[in-house]
C-alpha cells in the first residue's frame, strides 16, 4: 500500500471538552490522503475514547510531555509530509490540506510555512525571519525530519525541535496563507498553567 500524504500527528492530554473541534477541522478536509494519529497522554477523561472513534491510530500513553508524546507520533507516521496540530487547535477551512497539498515540495523545500490566526482573531503574517518557532504552523518534510526528536524540556521543547531543525539548512518556503487557529492562552493548557506558575 502506498503511504500516505501527510501524517496529522495530535498530542492530547485531558482534552475531551476540546479535541472535537480539532478532529472534525482535519475529518472534514476535502483532501483524504493522510493519517490521523493522536496520542493520548497520561489522560484520565474521555479523550481517549474520542480519539478512538477518530482516529486512524491511537497511541496510548504516560509522558506527561507532549514533546514526548509528539515523538511517539512521529515514530509511527507514515506519511511523506508531517502536520502537527494540538489537541485545542484547529484547521480553518476543510481546503486547507488540499492547498497544502499542492505547494509542499513545490519550490523544492523541506518545511512549508504558513501563517496562523489567534488572540481571538488576530491575524499572524508568517515572515521570513523564524520569529515563529512553533511547529504547527509548518508542514515538514518526513525525509528531512530523519532521526530528530523532541526532548522532554519542560518548556519550549517545541521551539528546541524548531531550531534543531532549521539548523540543519533546511529549505523553507513561507507562505502567507492562514490555514490554523491557535487556541492561545486556553485557560487548562499547558501553557496557561505555565503562565499561572510564572514560568512565562
Amino acid at each position: 500500500m502506498d503511504r500516505p500524504f501527510f501524517s496529522v500527528i495530535v498530542p492530547a492530554h485531558n482534552s475531551a471538552n476540546y479535541i472535537g473541534r480539532g478532529l472534525n477541522s482535519i475529518k472534514r478536509q476535502t483532501f483524504r490522503d493522510y493519517e490521523l494519529i493522536v496520542v493520548c497522554d497520561s489522560c484520565n477523561d474521555e479523550t481517549p475514547f474520542i480519539a478512538l472513534n477518530n482516529a486512524d491510530k491511537t497511541l496510548i500513553r504516560d509522558f506527561h510531555h507532549d514533546g514526548l508524546a509528539r515523538n511517539a507520533g512521529l515514530d509511527v507516521a507514515e506519511g511523506e509530509w508531517v502536520l502537527w496540530m494540538d489537541d485545542d487547535d484547529w484547521w480553518l477551512h476543510e481546503f486547507v490540506f488540499q492547498q497544502i497539498y499542492e505547494m509542499a515540495g513545490k519550490h523544492g523545500e523541506d518545511i512549508l510555512a504558513f501563517s496562523f490566526i489567534w488572540k481571538n482573531e488576530r491575524y499572524y503574517r508568517q515572515e521570513w525571519d523564524h520569529q515563529c518557532v512553533a511547529v504547527w504552523n509548518k508542514c515538514w518534510k518526513r525525509e528531512f525530519i530523519g532521526d530528530t526528536r523532541f526532548t522532554d524540556r519542560e518548556w519550549g521543547c517545541d521551539a528546541e525541535f524548531h531550531n534543531k531543525m532549521f539548523r540543519k539548512s533546511p529549505i523553507v518556503y513561507y507562505w502567507d496563507m492562514p490555514m490554523y487557529y491557535y487556541n492561545f492562552m486556553r485557560p487548562g493548557s499547558q501553557t496557561w498553567d505555565m503562565k499561572k506558575r510564572g514560568r512565562i
